[in-house]
């Protein structure tokens, strides 16, 4: 691995966990601390703890800070009332393409993005580009932690006594400098903090010392396909719109006089129907779906855009971009070979049990 790859503050203790690291968005991060499976079972059944340091993260002050997000965000900020809240939305160009999906939170007398580490540049970019007077963008340098599983709110409990077992999902709060959210990308209840890199190591510490099970990007990976979850730069990206991405759900388009951007082409879109969207496959047969497999359709055809072998339910799964009137029997290329598979919406698992649904 290159020394050009940036370390977070956990790296060092990571390493003394057993991580094998891997690059990713120009970071060195745990792929896995022995096993992938393991660990991806442990925040299924408990609680497992990840460095996402690698996030970006900014925070947007000023009084033109509002005006500025309801015309980036494809979510309306101005619903973030309450300090802490928090909304899942989507930045997009003026084509209606994704930049990023991010999470916003209502930050002091500001708000804070937190935007994915290979979109860094893109989304600091756009944000000064769009701005007007009187908003500040500011990148900051924190650590992130994220505690997942079942157990992971009790765990968290334990160790701080802060009482962000009782925070409601998509809300945050504030203790001292750090910043306690219910958030997560594994489909499990948990929590993401943020905080500064020399209070990290000492919170990863407690967290391990805990019962909490060090986990890497693998399992991260399974986790959140399962939970149907979809990944910037492989189910979607500057040249997807919301429509075929199938996150159409993320964009408020009430009040009509907010004019954000790429809402007149996402409209156009909407009037003429797109062309292709994103589906939830199952593998009927053995084999692992992957990411760039074709597959065949009697619309047409498509590729596979995200694939796992799904480790709770024992089989492949994958996310798919095919004919938006795909439907019926189709197959996968694999290694060569034809497979059959089928349509599902996901999600794939949802409190470790199957819970998608059949869509023929």
């Amino acid at each position: 691995m290159s020394d050009s790859h940036r370390k977070t503050a956990l790296h060092d203790a990571c390493l003394a966990a057993g991580a094998k690291m891997a690059p990713f968005a120009g970071w060195s991060l745990p792929l896995h601390f022995g096993s992938q499976i393991a660990e991806h079972r442990a925040v299924r059944a408990a609680a497992g703890l990840f460095d996402v340091s690698h996030m970006a993260v900014f925070d947007v002050d000023g009084p033109g800070a509002l005006p500025l997000l309801r015309r980036v965000l494809a979510g309306d900020a101005a619903r973030l009332t309450n300090e802490g809240q928090a909304l899942y939305t989507l930045m997009l160009n003026e084509s209606a393409g994704i930049i990023d999906d991010l999470l916003a939170y209502r930050h002091g007398d500001g708000y804070r993005l937190v935007a994915n580490a290979a979109n860094r540049q893109a989304v600091g970019g756009w944000l000064k580009d769009q701005r007007r007077s009187a908003v500040t963008v500011t990148e900051r340098d924190l650590a992130m932690l994220a505690l997942q599983g079942p157990k992971a709110l009790a765990l968290f409990e334990d160790v701080h006594g802060a009482g962000a077992d009782r925070l409601k999902p998509f809300h945050a709060m504030a203790l001292g400098d750090w910043m306690v959210a219910r958030t997560g990308y594994t489909g499990e209840a948990g929590l993401e903090i943020i905080l500064p890199n020399a209070d990290a190591p000492g919170l990863w510490s407690c967290l391990i010392a805990a019962g909490a099970a060090p986990a890497g990007l693998g399992a991260r990976d399974t986790l959140r396909l399962e939970a149907g979850l979809k990944l910037h730069g492989q189910d979607m990206g500057a040249d997807t719109t919301p429509l075929e991405a199938g996150l159409q759900w993320t964009v408020h388009r009430q009040p009509e006089e907010r004019p954000f951007i790429g809402r007149e082409a996402l409209a156009a879109q909407a009037a003429e129907g797109a062309g292709n969207r994103i589906f939830g496959l199952l593998l009927q047969g053995r084999g692992v779906l992957r990411g760039g497999q074709r597959v065949f359709t009697a619309a047409g055809e498509g590729v596979i855009t995200s694939g796992i072998f799904s480790p709770t339910l024992g089989y492949s799964i994958a996310f798919a971009r095919l004919p938006s009137n795909a439907a019926g029997a189709m197959e996968v290329l694999i290694r060569g070979k034809r497979q059959q598979a089928r349509l599902v919406r996901p999600p794939f698992v949802r409190g470790g049990r199957p819970a998608f649904q059949e869509l023929n």
